[in-house]
């Protein structure tokens, strides 16, 4: 069965009856109704998404956190580094069948997305920018509705203003109003490391760069919370799943290492914000 036909579907069987406990998750109605949690429950739990990326949404919580942020059917969607697609299954399948756009921000041109992402018929016309510290704008300024960078923000503190740089760029994109969904691991309690070289990052800090660009912070959840997570791992966020890190970064893997304790704890904790552009 296509994707759009079983959405279709899914409207049918649902218009006119009650909000299930499953419609309504975590006490956020899903961005607009019934009907938009449907594309979005089917996009979810699809046949187009690999083993591998279903099984980490027990940390990842997709259904949940997308509802949270304000994804609606027809929205231009820009996702920033979409890495191997985990987001990717769902956004660009989501789209097509909402009749929205999906847009993949790429580190570089050379760096494109996985071949299977080219199936049409699948996941629609996946378009594709360049982001990185010497890219120009992302899209023509403000033509896109939500913008999803999702555990990134560590990987650009080592590139001075790089962060600034991208707070800059997602805030053109956007239409007024249009909305900027942040996942990042997150350092609170403990104090960010100097350039976040553990992969964690403060509250604090995401929120006042995200404000000097001209954002607005909307609302944080803790949908994505693991008070397991001590954040005191040898190799950072990296020992933890999925990476599951086990010698310092450019050697190779110790075979005698204990993965068992970080197994235990999971993916990280991690903050989950919604900015939005004043307008």
């Amino acid at each position: 069965m296509r994707f759009r036909t079983a959405v279709a579907l899914a409207c049918f069987v649902v218009i006119g009856a009650a909000p299930s406990a499953d419609a309504v998750v975590s006490g956020v109605v899903p961005a607009g109704g019934i009907r938009a949690d449907a594309a979005l429950a089917i996009a979810v739990r699809g046949s187009q998404r690999s083993p591998e990326n279903m099984a980490r949404d027990r940390f990842r919580h997709p259904r949940e956190s997308l509802s949270f942020w304000g994804l609606k059917p027809g929205m231009s969607v820009l996702e920033i580094w979409p890495s191997g697609g985990y987001w990717t299954e769902i956004l660009a399948p989501y789209a097509k069948a909402t009749n929205g756009r999906y847009v993949g921000a790429l580190p570089s041109a050379t760096r494109p997305l996985p071949a299977k992402f080219g199936d049409k018929s699948v996941y629609g016309s996946i378009a594709t920018t360049v982001f990185n510290d010497s890219s120009g704008p992302l899209v023509p300024p403000g033509t896109v509705d939500f913008v999803l960078t999702a555990r990134n923000l560590h990987d650009w503190m080592d590139t001075p203003g790089m962060v600034e740089k991208s707070m800059a760029d997602f805030y053109a994109a956007l239409k007024p109003g249009g909305i900027l969904a942040v996942e990042q691991h997150r350092a609170d309690s403990k104090p960010m490391v100097k350039d976040a070289t553990d992969g964690y990052m403060s509250t604090a800090y995401v929120v006042k760069v995200a404000e000097k660009a001209g954002f607005k912070l909307d609302a944080q959840s803790e949908i994505n919370a693991n008070p397991k997570d001590t954040k005191d791992h040898p190799f950072g966020v990296w020992t933890l799943p999925p990476t599951r890190r086990s010698a310092p970064s450019g050697q190779p893997p110790n075979p005698a290492f204990d993965h068992s304790k970080y197994d235990a704890i999971g993916e990280s904790d991690r903050m989950t914000l919604r900015f939005r552009k004043p307008g």
